[in-house]
């Protein structure tokens, strides 16, 4: 992050808008963040208002070298491209990850596969894959009615952890309000003190205009 204002993408997955706790704590969050910048620039984009599976005409178009496509080539890709430069734009990336069934959302897993782009978004080397998104820090709003967060049964937040990573960003904290059916008020109180942590510790790192993860000792206090 810079000297300028904090550019945040949040990205919601619920299929909720009424009642949802993925939605109520990104809000939450990004409020709080603001409350304690100088400058905040939020880009909201809400799954559910529509986003494409990957298809035949997709794959033909990616791996098709961009000076070699043809207009409709192009066009099977601009969905994926507007979801690519958000990121890329993007200083800090909150996330809504509601559990269903175990695992995000199908609309979650889309926008991973649109966004996962060869060349563009990561490159294969001789050492491994390396992710091209740097300098970026992702956040994780985690809402489960009886998912306990990273246990043998929550194939969601491992799941977001590593397919940021593959991206290039590494720096990914969780704010977590897992097993809600369990006790709702124990989950709420652990999701409230994570996000005022991690608002206070990235208001500061954006203030001292250092760049991700030069604050990742006190964020991830904030969250454990």
């Amino acid at each position: 992050m810079g000297t300028g204002p904090m550019k945040i993408l949040t990205i919601h997955s619920s299929g909720r808008h009424t009642g949802s706790t993925t939605r109520k704590l990104a809000a939450a969050f990004v409020a709080a963040v603001t409350q304690r910048s100088t400058g905040v620039q939020e880009t909201v984009r809400d799954l559910t208002d529509g986003i494409p599976f990957v298809d035949e005409a997709w794959m033909a178009a990616n791996f098709t070298a961009p000076e070699e496509r043809d207009a409709a080539k192009n066009a099977a890709l601009s969905f994926s491209d507007a979801l690519v430069e958000e990121l890329e734009a993007a200083d800090v990336i909150v996330i809504g990850v509601p559990i269903y069934n175990f695992a995000v959302p199908a609309l979650l897993k889309a926008w991973v596969d649109q966004v996962a782009r060869a060349k563009r978004t990561f490159m294969y080397t001789p050492e491994g894959p390396r992710g091209l998104l740097k300098g970026k820090t992702a956040v994780l709003v985690v809402a489960s009615g009886g998912t306990e967060l990273d246990s043998a049964i929550d194939f969601a937040t491992p799941y977001m952890r590593h397919a940021l990573a593959f991206l290039g960003i590494d720096d990914v904290h969780v704010i977590a309000a897992d097993r809600q059916m369990a006790d709702a008020e124990a989950a709420a109180a652990r999701a409230n003190t994570a996000l005022t942590r991690v608002a206070e510790a990235l208001a500061d790192q954006h203030a001292s205009g250092s760049g991700s993860g030069v604050r990742r000792a006190q964020l991830n206090e904030a969250v454990a």
